[in-house]
């Protein structure tokens, strides 16, 4: 018997680029986390002082967020990749990581006053990206594209 699930529907031509595109901007994100827990002591005293106090003082949790979000991220866009419907999940869970990280950086940390309204501007796109993910995943369901 043929194991393609009878009731899963063409997803449009955008799909596979787009979703090829969230691929890409997660595994940046790993890039990013792999960056940051391999940081040697040389390259943390690169940074300005307040920055150095930052880095030293994050959390465990925060670190564990950030794994998850990106990871999540990750392996979610893998997900709709081979059109499983384990990305909606997967998209759900690292959005709240996200959440958490956000959380931390301006609400318990010292970023926003360091960093300034500029040093927004990447942590919203990551929050609608991760909210843009999350929807599409849901709406791929919904439509029959991934099974």
């Amino acid at each position: 018997m043929n194991d393609v699930n009878i009731n899963q529907q063409q997803a449009p031509k955008w799909f596979l680029p787009l979703v090829s595109l969230a691929l890409v901007w997660n595994l940046m994100g790993v890039m990013a986390f792999y960056m940051q827990v391999t940081m040697t002591d040389e390259m943390i005293a690169k940074l300005s002082e307040i920055e150095q106090a930052m880095y030293n003082e994050l959390p465990i949790w925060y670190t564990i967020a950030f794994a998850i979000a990106v990871f999540g991220g990750a392996l979610g866009s893998l997900m709709l990749l081979l059109k499983n419907k384990l990305a909606c999940p997967i998209f759900l869970l690292s959005f709240l990581a996200v959440l958490v990280q956000m959380f931390y950086s301006f609400v318990v940390s010292d970023a926003w006053d360091v960093y300034g309204p500029g040093g927004a501007i990447m942590p919203a796109m990551i929050v609608i990206i991760a909210i843009g993910l999350m929807l599409l995943s849901r709406k791929s369901r919904i439509n029959g594209w991934i099974g």
